[in-house]
């Protein structure tokens, strides 16, 4: 393969943009907070990303989740970027692949619980592209001025890391000359309660791989990434995407299969479409949502396939779990370690479930990455792995 990165920004509860979270995972600051969500008393930790509420003039496009990509989008170099490549190759040969669990259903909600009188929806809900599952990519292209193909995957946690291997077959077959990746998702009512109903959230911040873990917390953020085949690049951020994998368990509508079967087939794919034996890899950032079941299962495979040499942390319990912008969220974690040297400890791991043993600590390490990986597992067993490697 070969896709360069050319730009990416993160905003989340842990840093409003990529500077504040490099600055937040540096200082081991975690963005979590009691549950504040209007309307919901659960007792729960979230990472709400608190500069999204002032965001109001959005017309017919808006939603909390519309505002959090905009406010992403501010973030750093993203929109000059966009400018440049765009005035190179004009509007219509840049592509949008977003990916997100919920779209905008946080509008839905306050639509509903706000009819007139005959129960009707008020004129200023009747927003069909807002309601609407394709909703992230439509607000993007609007905002940005981006008239290439545009798609949005929903395939729950697994998405927004999709959206890269959706880009990257975009670019290898010529459809467009750059990408516009990203993620987006935003707390509402429907995730917090659904997630607890499935008896899955914590009371305590969360401690992925730890053995005393109860459960996951979620949280909001959005991401974007810039994509363009390495042989037009000459703007290149030094970071290649070099494999992807992708795979659907097809067990059980959340609960992964019992052997990882899905997950194992998305790493090794990955591994092989770069050309990597295991032992290249220097850190995987790991899904880890601190749920019992799902980080035993991830740990026992990484044990399997990987030797000890490969560090691995879970960085959840900087924002929480973003679902549906957790890919493009922890995918931005993974790539800059080979930017910063810096492989970030797993927060709030104190001791490691017994029934694990792999490279995993608390602490951060100081490495020169060449190349890292990233794990995305979402309900429905849609797995996605990616592999980022470093130019030159």
């Amino acid at each position: 393969m070969n896709i360069d990165i050319i730009d990416y920004e993160s905003c989340s509860a842990a840093g409003i943009n990529l500077a504040a979270l490099r600055v937040s995972l540096r200082q081991h600051k975690s963005g979590l907070i009691k549950n504040d969500l209007p309307d919901s008393a659960l007792n729960t930790w979230i990472g709400r990303v608190e500069q999204v509420d002032a965001i109001d003039d959005l017309q017919q496009w808006q939603s909390r989740n519309n505002a959090l990509a905009a406010l992403g989008l501010e973030q750093g170099a993203i929109k000059q970027t966009l400018a440049n490549l765009t005035k190179k190759y004009g509007s219509a040969r840049i592509g949008i692949v977003m990916g997100s669990s919920t779209s905008s259903i946080d509008r839905t909600e306050t639509a509903y619980t706000d009819l007139d009188t005959n129960g009707e929806l008020k004129p200023k809900f009747r927003q069909p592209l807002v309601h609407n599952p394709h909703a992230p990519s439509l607000f993007v292209a609007h905002y940005t001025g981006l008239t290439g193909p545009s798609l949005t995957i929903n395939t729950a946690c697994s998405s927004s890391a999709k959206v890269f291997a959706t880009g990257a077959r975009w670019l290898e077959f010529g459809i467009v000359d750059a990408v516009l990746v990203g993620g987006v998702d935003t707390l509402c009512l429907s995730v917090l309660h659904g997630f607890n109903s499935l008896q899955l959230l914590s009371e305590n911040p969360c401690k992925p791989f730890d053995q005393h873990r109860d459960g996951i917390n979620l949280g909001e953020a959005s991401g974007f990434a810039i994509l363009q085949r390495g042989t037009e690049n000459t703007n290149s951020s030094g970071i290649r995407l070099t494999g992807y994998g992708e795979s659907s368990d097809a067990h059980h509508m959340s609960h992964p299969h019992p052997d990882g079967l899905g997950a194992k087939m998305s790493m090794t794919q990955a591994l092989q479409r770069a050309q990597l034996p295991p032992d290249a890899i220097d850190y995987i950032n790991l899904h880890g949502t601190s749920s019992r079941a799902n980080d035993l299962i991830e740990g026992r495979l990484v044990s399997e396939l990987f030797p000890r040499t490969t560090l691995c942390s879970s960085t959840k319990a900087w924002m929480g779990h973003t679902l549906g912008a957790a890919g493009i969220t922890e995918a931005i974690i993974a790539m800059d370690t080979l930017k910063t040297n810096t492989i970030p400890g797993s927060m709030n791991l104190e001791t490691l479930d017994q029934a694990l043993d792999f490279s995993i600590q608390a602490t951060d390490q100081q490495r020169v990455c060449q190349h890292v990986m990233t794990n995305s597992f979402g309900f429905g067993g849609n797995n996605c792995t990616l592999l980022f490697s470093r130019v030159g």
